[in-house]
């Protein structure tokens, strides 16, 4: 059966977070499909994992028969991050924009599992082609043409972190505008949040059901 790798970095919990609840109802879906399938979790707000230091670093570009002691100590960290990743069949991330891009956990978590020469660094990796769903949440607008067009630093950098570093085949699922509840300058956007949060929980099942097939027993 299929392994999921479900990523949340919201510093909110359950439905306050927007990102928690589209990926909630992708999982939910994807499960309603592989209920006996093997879902690897880790919630990056309340476990974060520690940066990436040195020796650690140094260790990714050493062969593993040739780690000192302390390298592969070091190591032990990226291996076990590096080893979920490549079981999956299928990764979902919850990326809300935090001062315009992802937050610190995410940035930890990539720089754990991006090793060149294994999961990146070749037009063929341990990790090529595997389907990458982001929920890419942010508080305002920041579509083509909005005035902070050039201000979205999450999918921009996910797009070449995923897509180009580590070769997945990832998707986006954007909603946003959902601070219009909770901010009074953004009463008049109520109706479009509404409308992007509907749609993006929508696009959430859609995809889960769809990638689903690709494993069906």
């Amino acid at each position: 059966m299929p392994t999921l790798l479900h990523l949340d970095t919201s510093v909110f919990p359950g439905e306050a977070s927007a990102s928690r609840a589209v990926t909630a109802t992708f999982r939910q879906e994807w499960e309603a499909q592989h209920p006996t399938g093997t879902v690897i979790y880790r919630d990056l707000a309340a476990e974060p994992l520690p940066h990436l230091d040195g020796l650690a670093a140094q260790a990714g570009f050493v062969p593993a028969e040739n780690h000192t002691p302390e390298q592969q100590a070091a190591f032990a960290l990226r291996e076990t991050l590096a080893s979920e990743l490549e079981r999956a069949d299928v990764v979902l991330i919850g990326a809300p924009m935090y001062n315009f891009t992802i937050p610190s956990t995410l940035k930890a978590w990539l720089d754990h599992v991006i090793i060149m020469g294994r999961t990146a660094g070749a037009e063929q990796t341990t990790t090529s082609g595997t389907p990458a769903i982001v929920v890419a949440s942010r508080g305002g607008g920041y579509g083509p043409g909005t005035p902070r067009e050039s201000f979205e630093f999450v999918t921009t950098y996910l797009e070449k972190a995923l897509r180009d570093g580590l070769n997945l085949d990832v998707q986006f699922v954007v909603p946003e505008l959902t601070l219009a509840r909770s901010n009074p300058a953004m009463a008049d956007l109520v109706e479009l949040s509404d409308a992007s949060k509907a749609k993006a929980h929508e696009d959430a099942a859609s995809k889960a059901k769809e990638l689903a097939t690709r494993f069906a027993a």
